[in-house]
């Protein structure tokens, strides 16, 4: 009788005091799924030590104090790295592979074009479509956050059309407003804060993507649904304040 494949799962070491977990090498919302099922137990039955942990695409990093890793007497191994490994693996198995993680669904308002996304008429000149047909696309689908990065409250989100792809730009501009929308290849993304970037402006947000005085300092997180709505730049300003 054929047995269904394990998931794969593989840990390594990423410092003395974290360890990355590997759930496969493609980038899919089965794969998310793991990871945010896996860290949601994580988060409830927390190791000794434990820190914090950060998902990325196909992974899950996972901080910990090594000194009240080894000094626990609940772990079993030789080492830290062997005792978090056995640790984490126990949890696995208990992670049923039906548990689901209700990812909320988060509209963002983004007025498009003009100051606000000075990349959008040459996103629509590259795929040889209006800028109307460029912001239809980019509303018409839903998104889902991959991971938070590159600068705070960075969201990474796939689910975007082949249709309006478009690489990044050749040269990074010295500074990208906060709350500026971009295209990079298939992700799209919102700039937090002003930072430099390279990622193709086509609008721009008046949400607060990022507040360290916020309980959740993150507007978005891993695995979050997010659609987006365009309005007017007087709904902006609205907004803004």
């Amino acid at each position: 009788m054929q047995t269904r494949a394990e998931p794969y799962f593989k840990i390594y070491s990423l410092s003395e005091s974290a360890v990355t977990i590997e759930f496969g090498n493609e980038i899919s919302e089965d794969i998310l799924q793991r990871i945010s099922s896996f860290n949601k137990r994580l988060l409830e039955q927390s190791l000794p030590g434990f820190y914090s942990s950060v998902p990325a695409y196909t992974t899950l990093s996972v901080f910990f104090d090594p000194s009240q890793v080894a000094a626990s007497n609940t772990l079993t191994g030789a080492d830290c790295f062997e005792k978090v490994s056995q640790y984490l693996t126990s949890l696995k198995d208990k992670v049923q592979d039906s548990l689901t993680v209700a990812a909320p669904m988060i509209t963002i308002p983004v007025c498009y074009g003009g100051g606000f996304g000075m990349d959008l008429d040459e996103v629509a000149e590259i795929h040889q479509l209006t800028a109307q047909q460029v912001i239809d696309i980019h509303t018409k689908n839903v998104y889902k956050v991959y991971m938070i990065g590159f600068v705070p409250g960075f969201a990474y989100m796939g689910g975007m059309y082949e249709q309006i792809a478009t690489p990044r730009k050749a040269t990074p501009r010295k500074t990208i407003p906060a709350g500026s929308v971009g295209i990079a290849g298939k992700q799209t993304g919102i700039y937090p804060l002003a930072t430099p970037g390279g990622w193709q402006i086509i609008g721009r947000t008046p949400l607060k993507m990022f507040d360290a005085g916020r309980e959740q300092p993150s507007l978005l997180k891993a695995g979050d649904n997010v659609v987006f709505k365009a309005i007017g730049s007087e709904e902006f300003e609205y907004l803004s304040h």
